[in-house]
């Protein structure tokens, strides 16, 4: 099988609850397919930038499992004390040696070199479940909740997951699709923005004051608003460099904001962002960054899929 872009879901607003549909704890993770040909194993991100060595534990995990070819989608994830998946916790865990990621396994494309793409998902599934066992220390199954939607949804909210995501089990796989056989409800507004420029820091801030973020409506970069809170000293310094070389003169929002001494950058970073709800002029309220989406192109941030 060549390289496939993983299928996505639809956000929708609220839960449902749908016959011959299942439920599925939404990962707060790093999305990645496995591929497994000839016993070597190589890990692709959403955007197919090869990963496999970002993940030593979880490449040699897949390759020591027992039997023949096959190509897995699922989730890398970092698990806090409460057992909440978080973004930032993979961000972090080049300092912190106590953080370990895991992979979140929820679908196979490709078995023993058998196409399953076309086949129902729970066909793919079983297949899934043949091929990693449970209780694995780095590969995990993800967790399957009631299948009534609603209940499932208040179990994500009561444990503080980021949302559950809802399949059509008739559906076929896909590929690059948002598609509407997938359907996620999140409990928590967090989303990507693309960052567009950064304010002057004051204070006793150093590097900059807060990112200028937006989302893609059509071809013009919307302004949504700006993102003062989530940093330490070191991120601060991080994303200062890498915003360094992509300054430019000219803002890529249009229209653009009236932001004094506001310092425009080319486009082409993702910040993941949570925030309280949308303000009346449409703009986000309470942001905090989280970390760089170094898995999602600028394009993919849509005002039109925005978290609502």
């Amino acid at each position: 099988m060549q390289l496939v872009r993983p299928m996505l879901a639809t956000l929708v607003p609220s839960p449902f609850n749908r016959p011959g549909w299942v439920n599925e704890e939404k990962y707060d993770g790093f999305r990645a397919l496995a591929y497994r040909k000839g016993g070597e194993v190589q890990l692709f991100s959403r955007n197919l930038k090869d990963i496999t060595a970002d993940f030593p534990e979880i490449s040699r995990a897949l390759t020591d499992l027992v039997g023949g070819d096959f190509v897995l989608d699922g989730e890398i994830v970092a698990f806090d004390r409460q057992g909440v998946s978080r973004f930032q916790l993979l961000q972090r865990r080049a300092l912190d040696s106590k953080i370990l990621p895991l992979f979140a396994l929820f679908d196979c494309l490709e078995r023993n070199r058998e196409d399953l793409l076309k086949k129902p998902l729970a066909e793919r599934r079983e297949a899934l479940e043949v091929i990693v066992p449970a209780g694995h220390p780095w590969l995990i199954r993800s967790r399957r909740l009631s299948p009534n939607g609603l209940t499932a949804y208040e179990v994500a909210k009561e444990k503080g997951w980021e949302g559950i995501i809802a399949k059509d089990e008739s559906s076929s796989y896909e590929p690059g699709r948002r598609s509407r056989s997938w359907l996620k409800v999140k409990c928590r507004k967090e989303s990507e923005f693309v960052i567009g420029g950064y304010t002057k820091p004051e204070g006793h801030r150093t590097h900059f004051g807060a990112l200028l973020v937006g989302l893609y409506d059509g071809r013009a970069l919307r302004y949504t608003g700006k993102v003062g809170t989530g940093y330490t000293e070191q991120i601060l310094a991080e994303l200062a460099e890498k915003m360094k070389p992509l300054r430019t003169s000219n803002s890529p929002f249009k229209p653009a904001p009236q932001e004094k001494e506001a310092t425009w950058i080319r486009p082409e970073l993702v910040a993941q962002i949570v925030f309280g709800e949308w303000t009346k002029d449409e703009k986000l309220r309470q942001p905090a960054f989280i970390g760089l989406r170094e898995d999602k192109e600028p394009l993919e941030c849509r005002w039109r899929e925005r978290d609502r």
